[in-house]
């Protein structure tokens, strides 16, 4: 299987791969950043491809972010992790009310698993952020997960080639 995808990406542009590979849910800018450093992409490069890559979905995730979570709800394969993370939200709605536009910044902007602009947009159309207010949030935190993943990656594999 991961020879096939390495196959995948071998026969296309790196510079396009980066651009899906910040497409993708969960793996997202972060995982894209990874592999641009890894393959030597100028980060000068890869971080603006990166960012504006993993905000393209978002509009269309705050729109129709509710639809999509009520229809995974009722799926088999869905059904149960989308209930308890819709409960999970609405018993913590307050605290993210409260702090609101921060919180929702930090949240996609902190490179932990589970956080990212995908989950950033449901967590604001579940909570119904005002639009505008949601997107510019996220794509803050999109670029504040970009100056820290680009720093870790490009930092830590240049000095990491120093000492090969």
């Amino acid at each position: 299987m991961v020879e096939k995808i390495f196959n995948l990406f071998s026969s296309i542009s790196p510079l396009f791969a980066l651009f899906i590979i910040s497409l993708v849910p969960l793996i997202e800018e972060r995982g894209a950043l990874i592999f641009a450093a890894s393959i030597a992409i100028d980060w000068k490069l890869a971080m603006p491809i990166c960012i504006i890559s993993n905000f393209l979905p978002v509009p269309f995730l705050l729109l129709f972010g509710t639809k999509i979570i009520h229809w995974l709800k009722k799926t088999k394969t869905f059904g149960s992790f989308f209930t308890k993370y819709d409960e999970k939200l609405h018993v913590k709605s307050e605290k993210y009310k409260k702090y609101g536009f921060l919180a929702l910044t930090l949240f996609v902007g902190i490179p932990l698993p589970g956080t990212g602009a995908w989950s950033g947009s449901l967590v604001a159309s579940i909570l119904q952020f005002k639009y505008k207010d949601a997107l510019l949030s996220i794509l803050l935190g999109i670029i504040l997960a970009a100056i820290i993943m680009t720093i870790g990656c490009y930092g830590t594999i240049g000095l990491f080639k120093l000492f090969i």
